[in-house]
């Protein structure tokens, strides 16, 4: 026999944003933002747990609480019309257009029963019968006394600061023209304007879906135990244990289509304490008859004592699970997996046939009030809670800024600001970073993805590195590469002032800097006439150049000023030689001049505008261990990063020092460094670190003590192989033992069907996740450190002129050709 939906649909209408069942009943809906999956401790879960429990007590007796889950299977969707992104990026979005991920949206029912209102059953719902309003729904007393209850509720919870309620309207609750509403969305099972068919002739079915129904309804097939948090084998090691919610087998872990209805009827405790102690004696006159009824009564006994004893909130309480499919062969294949999920609970299935109808029925948003009461038990509000699904899947940042990396149980691409928002936040007070990765984690993969997203939205990055490991990037997005070779030496020009640039008092003073360190040693004093001597010939050098059009700023032209000229200038103003000695100075700097050893280092005539140039790579691998140049270069990145710091305004300035270890080691770029991780906040630039081991760390007291305590963002790649000494790190970095759990979780349990990495990132101590850092072959490719990819590369790059993104695009596609053809 066919009804029409309308005829027999439990709800009558929306008021107040309250929805109205035809039997009186008045729910409050809310959706619920829950915490990340993966990033939360035992004593997060505990205190969650109990928020739970001190919520739910302040609800009114014969209220139910009704919460639901929808897990849906989506697919990314890719945007491919925003024409200002990067060649790159637009292989990304290719990448990951269409990557399946379980999309999670949760909700919160909170229904009120009218005084009187006759139990259900499966043989006595609404979906057979319809009623009059009870007297009791038509009065406005009662109800603002619910709504106040509602409100006490959700603010418990939310001032747990683990979740968010949302307090839902009439235009979510009820379908409009445009919008699929909450209670058709479940009638149908899909958000599309469709209507479907319920057919509960044989089986379940909405639509073309056939659907399953598994419950935890009876007593006997709970789990003897049951927790706020359950150990996540995949990811736990000998040293950690790794936790989930006790029901996350049930939400984000049962990777199908399907929703988790949890209910827990409150009704009146005492009455319910009354029934069982009647219980408990009729099974004391049945025990002499029966092993079975004497255990029943030992545990009603155990129950109505720890109600008592313990203060317990007794409730009835029902689990279920929904699943569906399009296609009638994968049912066997849900089975199992919901099967599978249950045991890892300890629990067990319970498919439902018969009163599947009814259980559907009741899952309606607004009508868990007629759900069938036989299907439910007796159960204490501190076991029901642990029943909850506490979490939901990773979310994307609104910020503009951030970086892409994926949700880690799927690779779905989600986008993270590790800079701006968590300052926000006032979780961090500061924007740098510290990273730390043995070779082969994946680190100067990672930074290479970080450098490049935070490059393609403004910012002005300049690299210190060791390896050449920037070199593809550098060259993809046309920067300044600087490096030492012995027919390509590294060249520089201090003297040039580019556009946007001018000769104040900074530029002078970074000038000086560079001659005092080329004239003296570390450990020789300068005077103070000689200091004065200085300015005096660099402004009368620039003066100069005005008046001389045709002279070109460079070391060799200011060396040429100094001996022609400014040497007249001290004569004349009888400067001595004891306070300046002039020809000392010209003695110790001829190497730099014309025909001299490093007469190439500051006469470039290329590369010149460092100011404005955005992307810039210092490659110090050949000169680390040079004590003329290394000096020069290391005094040179500073002066060029602290120029752009204080010049360029509103725009936001990275430095990032990448292996450069024994460099740091050195006392006058120790100090910069010291002097840049304190200071660069306040001009809207972050500084970066970037080591391997873990010796590096401790042996360097900078590091120690300047790096890691003005970095509020750490991030840290695979540590495993250092998992038996972790502590040293964890007390080092200051990490907690959520935070140990999660690092030495990381590359656990990847996908064997994916090539990515790991990384855990820890913001301020209070945010910690593990993202994967997967990303399309062309970006690999840009990426790579691989020494055969990266020659190969330039090699199809020369076929195109030396433009690197064709040649990425050709070696891609034929990589792509030959895996198509094995």
């Amino acid at each position: 026999m066919e009804k029409m939906l309308e005829e027999i649909l439990p709800i009558m209408d929306v008021e107040h944003d309250c929805i109205l069942s035809k039997q009186g009943d008045i729910t409050v809906a809310y959706k619920v933002e829950l915490p990340e999956i993966f990033t939360m401790s035992d004593s997060d879960y505990e205190a969650f747990h109990q928020a739970w429990i001190k919520a739910m007590k302040v609800l009114p007796k014969f209220t139910v609480l009704h919460k639901q889950d929808w897990f849906i299977d989506s697919k990314y969707k890719a945007d491919f019309t925003r024409e200002d992104t990067s060649f790159l990026s637009r292989s990304s979005e290719r990448f990951f257009n269409e990557r399946p991920f379980l999309d999670h949206s949760c909700y919160v029912f909170l229904t009120k029963k009218p005084k009187g209102r006759k139990s259900s059953s499966s043989l006595f719902s609404n979906l057979l019968r319809r009623s009059i309003v009870p007297e009791e729904t038509l009065k406005l007393s009662p109800l603002q006394d619910f709504l106040d209850a509602c409100g006490q509720f959700a603010h418990i919870l939310q001032d747990s600061g683990f979740v968010k309620l949302l307090r839902l309207k009439r235009a979510q609750i009820i379908s409009s023209k445009s919008d699929v509403g909450i209670v058709e969305r479940y009638c149908t099972l899909s958000e599309n304007r469709y209507i479907k068919d319920l057919d509960f002739s044989d089986g379940l079915k909405v639509g073309d879906q056939n659907c399953q129904l598994y419950t935890l309804g009876d007593a006997v097939d709970l789990p003897p135990l049951c927790g706020s948090r359950i150990n996540y084998d995949r990811y736990s090691t000998d040293r950690t244990k790794f936790s989930v919610g006790f029901a996350s087998t049930l939400g984000q872990l049962l990777s199908c289509n399907h929703i988790y209805n949890q209910f827990v009827f409150i009704d009146d405790g005492q009455k319910t304490l009354q029934k069982l102690e009647s219980k408990r004696l009729r099974l004391q006159s049945l025990s002499a008859y029966s092993r079975e009824n004497a255990i029943a009564r030992d545990a009603t006994n155990d129950f109505l004592n720890e109600a008592i004893s313990q203060q317990r909130l007794p409730v009835k309480a029902h689990f279920n699970v929904l699943v569906w499919t399009d296609e009638q062969e994968k049912l066997k294949d849900l089975k199992n997996l919901v099967s599978s999920a249950l045991a890892q609970m300890d629990a067990v299935a319970k498919q439902e046939t018969v009163g599947a109808p009814q259980i559907f029925w009741a899952g309606i948003p607004g009508n868990a009030a007629d759900f069938p009461m036989n299907d439910t038990f007796d159960i204490f509000a501190e076991q029901a809670t642990c029943f909850l699904n506490l979490e939901s899947g990773y979310r994307s940042s609104l910020s503009p800024m951030g970086i892409r990396l994926g949700d880690r149980l799927t690779g779905k691409p989600v986008h993270v600001d590790i800079s701006d928002e968590p300052m926000k936040m006032g979780i961090c007070t500061n924007r740098n970073k510290f990273i730390l990765g043995p070779s082969g984690s994946g680190k100067s993969f990672f930074t290479n993805h970080m450098v490049r997203s935070y490059y393609e939205q403004g910012t002005h990055v300049v690299l210190v590195d060791v390896g050449h490991s920037y070199k593809g990037l550098c060259d993809m997005v046309k920067g300044y590469y600087f490096t030492y070779s012995e027919e390509n030496p590294i060249r520089f020009n201090p003297f040039y002032i580019g556009e946007g640039d001018s000769l104040d008092t900074e530029k002078k003073e970074s000038i000086k800097t560079l001659l005092l360190a080329l004239w003296k040693k570390d450990d020789e004093q300068f005077k103070r006439s000689e200091y004065v001597a200085l300015s005096n010939a660099i402004g009368g050098y620039y003066a100069h150049l005005e008046s001389n059009s045709d002279v070109f700023p460079c070391f060799d032209t200011y060396y040429e000023f100094l001996r022609d000229q400014y040497r007249e200038v001290l004569t004349g103003d009888k400067v001595k030689e004891k306070d300046f000695d002039i020809d000392n100075f010209l003695y110790v700097l001829r190497p730099y001049y014309r025909g001299g050893e490093f007469d190439y280092l500051l006469n470039a005539t290329e590369n010149l505008d460092l100011l404005q140039e955005r992307f810039i790579v210092f490659e110090l691998d050949n000169i680390k261990d040079h004590p003329i140049l290394f000096g020069i270069v290391t005094i040179i990145v500073t002066e060029v990063f602290i120029n752009k710091m204080r010049k360029m305004k509103g725009i936001r300035k990275m430095i990032l020092i990448e292996e450069a270890w024994k460099a740091l080691m050195k006392d006058g770029f120790a100090e910069y460094i010291k002097y840049l991780f304190k200071t660069v906040r306040k001009f809207f630039g972050e500084a970066i670190v970037v080591t391997q081991e873990v010796e590096d760390i401790i042996s360097s007291p900078v590091v120690k003590q300047a790096i890691i305590n003005n970095s509020d963002c750490k991030i840290l790649l695979d540590q495993s192989k250092y998992q038996n000494k972790f502590d040293q790190i964890q007390e080092l970095l200051g990490l907690t033992e959520k935070e140990k759990a999660l690092v030495l979780s990381v590359n656990k349990a990847n996908d064997p069907t994916k090539k990515y990495k790991e990384v855990f990132i820890s913001l301020g101590g209070v945010l910690s996740k593990v993202y994967r850092t997967e990303v399309s072959l062309e970006e690999y490719l840009a990426y790579t450190t691989e020494q055969s990819e990266k020659v190969k590369l330039f090699q199809h790059a020369e076929k195109f002129g030396g433009d690197l993104a064709k040649g990425i695009r050709a070696m891609a596609d034929e990589i792509r050709n030959n895996d198509q053809n094995q």
